[in-house]
């Protein structure tokens, strides 16, 4: 692995191929990381500081140092071992400031929360530098709606969640120019539920996946929300949300109390209409649910640097067809991946995700 190295600045500074071992993982929706382990020497304590980024040409996102260790030990010598997270994660420095209302696209609400708290807030110290929205004509991500209000909720963990409901990404990334660039996007269908794109199968069969472990579990799910929001007692204003309404009844049905009392009914001392606020409340729940579904996962250690290569065939949140040693197919995510370099060679692990 070739890592380029960044100042503060974002001007390159120097590149490090030379390491024990280097761990880094991009994931679909949320921030990456890093690790590299390597001999203690003034050279490479000096280039991996804090605060500067690092870029791997395989990979969209850009890392930056956050933490350094020092690790003595009296037979194998002093050793560096740095991580941090991916550029996604300074979105983690912002709240959302005042109170927001969301309503319609959701991009465009997403770009709101983004213009307001990181990118032109009225408080000029609260804008980080070179952060862009680039809006995406994906069909998939422009047709997605939203009905929503937050207070003092961290930007990060908001985006997040939005995308997370939506089953879509977000990531930021660097332009030749230094301008960091926020984007949403969905990964493209390359299994056997399409015909327009080539299919990418991981199977025994195909001799690209190793090893496999499936799970489904119910114990988590919830069916239907009872949503509160202002008011006490009685008189507290509440709505009922459900996976599939009037689809469960006596033990099928799964009930959860969602608390949204934070959700205002007046906004900038405008009082919302009946129909705007039952819309909002219905928001959480649906974010509440989506939480607490049927656990659905497929693990498989896959072979990625021959038949399907990433990077090439497929790509980080694309949908792709995997069978286990029984015949059962699933279509699946690629939602992480974690490329490793060490001296007993590369490897690049995907983690999938049932859609």
């Amino acid at each position: 692995m070739e890592l380029s190295i960044f100042d503060s600045n974002l001007l390159h500074i120097a590149i490090v191929d030379v390491f024990d071992s280097c761990i880094w993982t991009d994931r679909y929706c949320g921030y990456g990381d890093f690790e590299i382990y390597t001999a203690m020497k003034s050279n490479m304590r000096n280039l991996l500081q804090a605060d500067r980024y690092l870029t791997y040409k395989d990979s969209d996102h850009v890392m930056i140092i956050e933490d350094r260790q020092v690790a003595s030990d009296i037979e194998n010598g002093d050793h560096l071992i740095v991580t941090g997270r991916s550029l996604e994660s300074i979105l983690e420095r912002r709240i959302i400031w005042g109170q927001t209302v969301l309503t319609g696209n959701l991009q465009n609400g997403i770009q709101k929360l983004l213009n307001e708290n990181a990118i032109s807030p009225t408080v000029v110290a609260r804008a980080i530098p070179n952060l862009v929205f680039e809006a995406s004509t994906d069909p998939i991500i422009t047709a997605l709606t939203i009905d929503a209000q937050f207070t003092g909720d961290n930007l990060y963990d908001t985006i997040k969640k939005l995308c997370s409901v939506n089953d879509i990404g977000f990531k930021i990334t660097l332009t030749d120019t230094g301008l960091l660039v926020f984007k949403l996007y969905a990964g493209i269908d390359r299994s056997y539920a399409q015909v327009l794109n080539p299919y990418v199968v991981f199977s025994r069969k195909n001799e690209n996946i190793i090893n496999t472990n499936s799970l489904e579990s119910k114990k988590d799910l919830k069916t239907v929300a009872l949503v509160a929001g202002e008011g006490e007692g009685a008189t507290r204003k509440t709505e009922t949300v459900e996976i599939n309404p009037g689809g469960y009844s006596g033990l099928s049905r799964r009930e959860t109390f969602t608390d949204a009392r934070d959700i205002s009914s007046t906004i900038s001392g405008r009082t919302l209409t009946a129909a705007e606020y039952t819309a909002q409340l219905k928001q959480r729940g649906v974010e509440d649910l989506a939480s607490k579904i049927i656990i659905k996962s497929f693990e498989g250690q896959a072979d990625t640097l021959h038949m399907y290569k990433y990077g090439e065939d497929f790509f980080m949140g694309d949908i792709v067809q995997l069978t286990d040693d029984y015949g059962s197919e699933f279509t699946e995510r690629v939602t992480e991946m974690v490329i490793s370099q060490s001296t007993s060679g590369t490897s690049a692990n995907p983690t999938f995700s049932i859609v």
